[in-house]
């Protein structure tokens, strides 16, 4: 009488297979695990070298069942985490030749005809918003800007979970900008230390603000709701951090500009001057 097969025991070469698809390498299993952005795609794994076994005590099976159960545990901790990120305002990132931003009535530098329009959205407790604005700016403004060749456009991304001041800095910029010294006081609060430095009467007085004026205007709704438009125009664009910088043509009778490439982080002057470069040369 032939001997039973132990199910505790398996076959070498079955066992050879569990062990290869652990180590990620080339086996019989047919499926694909694949992680990606945006979810999960999975093609349900399927033990066709073992199609003729039917007895699920044995090992192999309860393996499958196995990895079947932590597929499926995979997925539910990734579709929590895209419910995380949605309930935390990120969305996915809009198409390029969809995106449009408005320019019109944002402060800029350059001749305001100018087509091609470079925005940056900004924070002003951001590092990394104060190297671009100490490093890489003053060669735009050299280069390209007082040559008339680019128009640079600021709006305002204040990242108020890490910097408690830069939405008021914000609305502080504005405030100035309504009598003439926006520049001044955006260039201003990009030296100074806002977590230790929040006389913004004192700051007025140094840019030759209008004291009274400016600080009534800070306790103001518009310059707010101003800000918090930037804010969510952002976002509709897919700002996640600043700097941003979105670089494309404006276009004239509508006064947007069609965003033709984005730079997310801090770059530097050649990696800048490339992408304006490529812009100008286009017909």
């Amino acid at each position: 009488m032939p001997k039973k097969r132990d199910p505790q025991r398996i076959p070498k070469k079955e066992l050879s297979m569990i062990q290869s698809f652990r180590r990620g390498q080339q086996s019989k299993w047919v499926g694909v695990l694949i992680l990606v952005v945006n979810g999960l795609c999975v093609s349900l794994l399927e033990p066709v070298a073992f199609a003729h076994e039917t007895d699920d005590s044995h090992p192999v099976y309860r393996e499958l069942e196995h990895l079947k159960a932590q597929q499926a545990e995979l997925r539910n901790e990734l579709r929590e985490i895209k419910a995380l990120l949605q309930a935390r305002g990120i969305a996915a990132m809009p198409q390029l030749g969809e995106l449009r931003l408005g320019v019109g009535q944002e402060p800029f530098k350059g001749k305001h005809d100018v087509r091609l329009t470079l925005i940056e959205f900004t924070d002003y407790q951001c590092p990394f918003c104060r190297r671009h604005a100490k490093q890489t700016l003053p060669e735009l403004e050299r280069e390209y800007i007082e040559t008339e060749k680019l128009k640079y456009v600021v709006r305002d991304f204040p990242l108020q979970s890490l910097h408690r001041e830069a939405f008021q800095a914000a609305i502080a910029a504005d405030c100035a900008g309504e009598q003439g010294r926006y520049w001044d006081m955006h260039d201003r609060l990009l030296t100074v230390d806002l977590s230790n430095d929040r006389n913004w009467g004192q700051h007025a007085k140094a840019v030759g603000l209008d004291e009274g004026k400016f600080l009534s205007c800070l306790v103001s709704e518009s310059p707010r709701e101003g800000v918090q438009k930037d804010l969510e125009e952002g976002k509709k664009a897919g700002v996640q951090g600043t700097p941003t910088f979105f670089l494309g043509m404006t276009e004239p009778d509508s006064g947007e500009m069609k965003v033709v490439k984005v730079l997310r982080g801090a770059q530097s002057y050649a990696k800048m001057k490339s992408s304006i470069d490529e812009l100008l040369g286009m017909p």
